[in-house]
C-alpha cells in the first residue's frame, strides 16, 4: 500500500480485488479525494450509467447546454449521496465549490462547473458523477488489511481517458499484477 507521509491515500486509485463481489465495487477504480482520520471519500471512476446522459441533468438544471455535451456520459460516483452531482476534473480549478485533491486534480459540486461543461466550456479532462463513495473513521484501512482493494498512484489516462471498460485492467497493469494470480485471502504476518 502507498500513501502519503501523513498515511493518508488523498489523491490515490483505490482498485477493487478481483473477489470484491458489492455490486457498487465490482471491479471498481476510485479516486480518492479525501482520507482523514475521520474517514475518506471517493469518487468510482469506471462505472456509467446505462440510461443517464449529461444532457438529462442540463435539462433538469435548466442550463443551456451544446449537443455534445448532452451525451456525456454520467458516472456512478458510488452508494453515497446518490442523488448529488459530483465533478472530478483537471485544471482549471477556480469553480465555485472545489476541493483540490493534488496539483492536477480536484473534485467540484458547484453549478458554475457544470453550466461551463453544458456549454462545452469546462476542464479538458472530467467526469461527471451522481454519487460518491464514502468510508467512515477506520473502515477504509481496515477494508485494505482485510484484502479488499489495493491502492496504487494517480493517473489521469486511468481517470479520464481510458474506455471505462478498461481502467480496472489499466490500473492492475499499473501496479504489474496479473490479477488473475491474486488471491481473495488476506494473510498477516
Amino acid at each position: 500500500m502507498q500513501t502519503s507521509s501523513s498515511g493518508s491515500l488523498k489523491g490515490q486509485l483505490l482498485v477493487a480485488m478481483p473477489g470484491l463481489s458489492d455490486p457498487n465495487f465490482h471491479r471498481s477504480v476510485t479516486c480518492i479525494s479525501e482520507h482523514t482520520a475521520q474517514g475518506a471519500v471517493g469518487v468510482v471512476v469506471n462505472q456509467v450509467h446505462a440510461a443517464l446522459t449529461a444532457g438529462l441533468i442540463f435539462e433538469e438544471l435548466k442550463l443551456e447546454s451544446t449537443v455534445a455535451a448532452d451525451n456525456l456520459p454520467v458516472h456512478i460516483g458510488g452508494p453515497v449521496h446518490v442523488n448529488e452531482l459530483f465533478v472530478l476534473h483537471g485544471p482549471p480549478f477556480d469553480w465555485e465549490g472545489t476541493l483540490a485533491i493534488q496539483p492536477q486534480l480536484a473534485l467540484s459540486n458547484s453549478k458554475d462547473i457544470l453550466a461551463a461543461i453544458a456549454r462545452s466550456e469546462g476542464p479538458d479532462a472530467f467526469i461527471i458523477s451522481l454519487g460518491c463513495a464514502g468510508w467512515g473513521p477506520g473502515q477504509l484501512e481496515y477494508e485494505i488489511k482485510e484484502n479488499v482493494w489495493l491502492n496504487c498512484p494517480y493517473a489521469a489516462e486511468i481517470a479520464f481517458q481510458l474506455p471505462v471498460e478498461q481502467r480496472w485492467d489499466a490500473a492492475m497493469e499499473r501496479m504489474g499484477i496479473d490479477p488473475t494470480l491474486l488471491s481473495g485471502s488476506a494473510g498477516h504476518a
